[in-house]
């Protein structure tokens, strides 16, 4: 296959998974699929799943439990709205799907989730888009911006990645009981290393918005700064749970060819927009690294 050719057809397929991102909650049978990439529906199932080593079945229907999970971990919708609002027909559909690949009811995972079974009950969906999605850059998606001295609070996510969700949701928790709402505070993720390269039980990431004052509570949360300074930004549109890319590029490619200098601070995410408040395709997500 010509290399505009296969580009093109990534191009199509890619164009599927944004319109299953983007409908959850409607039709995505195999035929309503096929003609969102102008293919012919009686060979689309196989196309599908040779490309992304998962039957297109499956793939929605983890897409529709990844986004209900996560509302149900991170937001306070009653489960029917959750079910409906991700494509299922109802709350029994929706327990029966959820117990099978998550291995516990939405009412028991909404209470404390599992994450380690989450996480393998979804792996196949991360790795059907990492095999053909992971995006790619180039010097002129990165710019060179003066970033402000930024007060933020913060709670610091120390060990297992896997077990991040619980740090999430406590922060969640803090916002939401602070007034501090997305809406009008900016949200952060400080990157102090990367998951792939330390010990599990080093990792750490703190998860921040910006506020000026942090009052004395239970949740760990603290005051920050990320401080003033020149960095180069690179914008990620489509799901955010994946930063390597972005990471890889500017310090791979980008850094040896600028002539810059790093800064003592480490790279920072700011989360513009994010799943599951936006379908995963629309998630938008700011990659800074600190400059001198």
């Amino acid at each position: 296959m010509k290399p505009d050719a296969s580009q093109h057809y990534l191009a199509r397929m890619g164009r599927v998974l944004d319109h299953i991102d983007a409908h959850l909650d409607a039709d995505l049978g195999t035929g309503a699929l096929a003609r969102v990439a102008a293919f012919s529906p009686f060979h689309f199932h196989r196309q599908f799943a040779e490309l992304f080593g998962i039957s297109v079945h499956r793939y929605v229907q983890l897409a529709r439990l990844k986004r209900a999970s996560l509302a149900l971990a991170y937001r306070k919708h009653s489960v029917l709205d959750i079910a409906l609002d991700s494509g299922f027909g109802g709350p029994e559909a929706f327990a029966r799907a959820f117990r099978q690949r998550i291995g516990q009811s939405p009412s028991e995972f909404r209470a404390g989730p599992e994450w380690a079974p989450w996480n393998a009950a979804l792996a196949p969906l991360e790795q059907a888009r990492s095999q053909h999605m992971t995006p790619t850059f180039t010097d002129a998606d990165v710019t060179i911006i003066d970033f402000p001295d930024t007060p933020v609070a913060l709670v610091e996510h120390h060990g297992d990645p896997v077990a991040i969700g619980d740090t999430i949701r406590r922060f969640i928790d803090w916002r939401r009981a602070n007034g501090v709402a997305p809406a009008k505070s900016a949200t952060f993720n400080i990157l102090h290393n990367d998951p792939e390269s330390v010990p599990a039980e080093d990792y750490r990431l703190d998860i921040a918005c910006a506020a000026n004052r942090v009052a004395p509570n239970h949740a760990g949360v603290t005051e920050g700064l990320i401080p003033a300074g020149r960095c180069a930004l690179i914008r990620m549109t489509g799901p955010g749970d994946n930063l390597r890319p972005a990471a890889h590029f500017l310090y791979a490619d980008w850094l040896p060819r600028s002539g810059e200098e790093l800064r003592d601070f480490p790279m920072f995410a700011q989360r513009v927009k994010f799943f599951p408040d936006v379908p995963a395709s629309e998630a938008v997500t700011d990659v800074f690294l600190p400059l001198n």
